[in-house]
């Protein structure tokens, strides 16, 4: 697997996969076939962090496969969506987690057993030798297929009784594609949090199964957990009503501006811009994923995103780029530029919204800043208030409004 940190490498790798979107993919998807894997397309990456963007990979999908034959791989880029836009009407799962897993940290700081079971789970220690490899993989790679992802939340939760946060901290720190909610949301789904009472269990027929293909499969996994009752929590996350920003008219561009790139918007191909932008800046944080150390394939590819976007964007629009990094004011690079306005794509409930927003924030009071939020999110996150369903049976709808397909 090669995760080069820039658009052309991800259309590239899109252009590879999109012939096999259609009923090759949904015949295939679940199994693991280990690094060499061709059964999936692998553009979470470059999907994460803004190299591509889901309207470019449904709308290609669509037009050389029928709705029909690429149903499966459609739904899987709208689990992505779906899973933002549920964020996004509950931030308090966010913070709630930020809180809960810091508290996890600290228990393991008095509690040397916890501590152990911890450090054999994540060095890949644990004598479950499925879970060992998959814990391996992930750091050495910075990647693991989705039903890998899954088996191993629910042996962490349910064989190994971890803080769900402490696995999803580890997986936040390692993988090249973290995502605030995809991943925080996925990790409930297992524990029974996000759909109320239910879990996923990891059963050894099952991912024998799955794992025939894989070099050292199909992989063993003895002393699982038979049952896998639902965690509790005892905070409510209730619904707040969506606020999603206008779009923007051309007046918001009249003025000199400065298009903010970052690192779930790292590349301006995907955005709209009827103006050229007077500067460009680049602004990564990936290390705000954890507290904790975040692994270098993590961090490198989001900089490096950032850093190639920011140089292209530079030579397409013909003016100067910076970089705005933790030790500067923003205020005071836009007032050294002789720019008052900003333009982002929208930053959605995560590490980074945390990261850039008490400077944003200053702009937005201001009317100085303007958010672009695509019109895939814009028609789809109103219907992301409960399962997947609800937004499943919308998929067709929303393809037609936005004539995609």
């Amino acid at each position: 697997m090669q995760w080069t940190p820039t658009r052309a490498a991800g259309l590239e790798q899109f252009a590879d996969f999109l012939p096999k979107a259609g009923r090759r993919y949904a015949d295939a998807r679940n199994f693991d076939d280990g690094t060499g894997r061709s059964n999936v397309s692998l553009l979470s990456p470059w999907l994460h962090a803004g190299l591509l963007n889901e309207t470019e990979i449904c709308t290609c999908v669509l037009a050389q496969h029928s709705p029909q034959k690429s149903e499966k791989f459609i739904a899987e880029v709208f689990w992505r969506v779906y899973f933002k836009g549920y964020l996004e009407q509950r931030p308090s799962i966010w913070s709630q987690f930020c809180e809960d897993r810091d508290a996890a940290f600290a228990r393991l700081d008095v509690n040397t057993g916890l501590q152990k079971a911890y450090c054999e789970a994540i060095d890949g220690r644990t004598g479950i030798e499925a879970f060992d490899v998959w814990a391996r993989e992930l750091v050495e790679t910075g990647y693991l297929h989705n039903h890998a992802r899954m088996w191993f939340a629910s042996i962490w939760i349910f064989t190994l009784k971890l803080d769900w946060q402490l696995g999803a901290d580890f997986f936040l720190r390692n993988l090249i594609d973290g995502d605030a909610a995809s991943n925080t949301l996925s990790w409930r789904w297992v524990a029974g949090l996000h759909t109320k009472g239910k879990t996923y269990l990891a059963r050894p027929d099952n991912i024998a199964t799955y794992t025939v293909n894989h070099p050292d499969g199909p992989l063993p996994a003895e002393g699982l957990a038979s049952k896998a009752p639902a965690l509790e929590e005892p905070h409510d996350h209730p619904k707040r009503p969506l606020s999603l920003p206008d779009v923007p008219s051309d007046d918001a561009f009249a003025e000199p501006f400065a298009l903010l790139l970052h690192d779930e918007a790292a590349s301006h191909a995907p955005l709209t811009l009827p103006k050229v932008p007077s500067l460009v800046i680049g602004a990564a944080r990936p290390a705000a994923r954890s507290p904790h150390e975040v692994s270098d394939k993590a961090l490198s590819f989001a900089e490096e995103a950032v850093a190639d976007s920011l140089s292209k964007a530079a030579d397409a629009f013909g003016y100067k780029s910076t970089v705005w990094d933790n030790e500067q004011s923003l205020g005071d690079l836009l007032s050294d530029a002789g720019v008052t306005r900003v333009v982002t794509r929208y930053l959605p409930i995560g590490w980074t919204r945390d990261a850039l927003w008490p400077e944003l924030s200053k702009l937005e009071a201001a009317d100085n800043l303007v958010t672009l939020l695509p019109e895939l999110d814009r028609a789809t996150w109103p219907h992301a208030k409960a399962g997947f369903f609800g937004v499943k049976k919308q998929i067709e709808g929303i393809l037609r409004e936005l004539g995609i397909g």
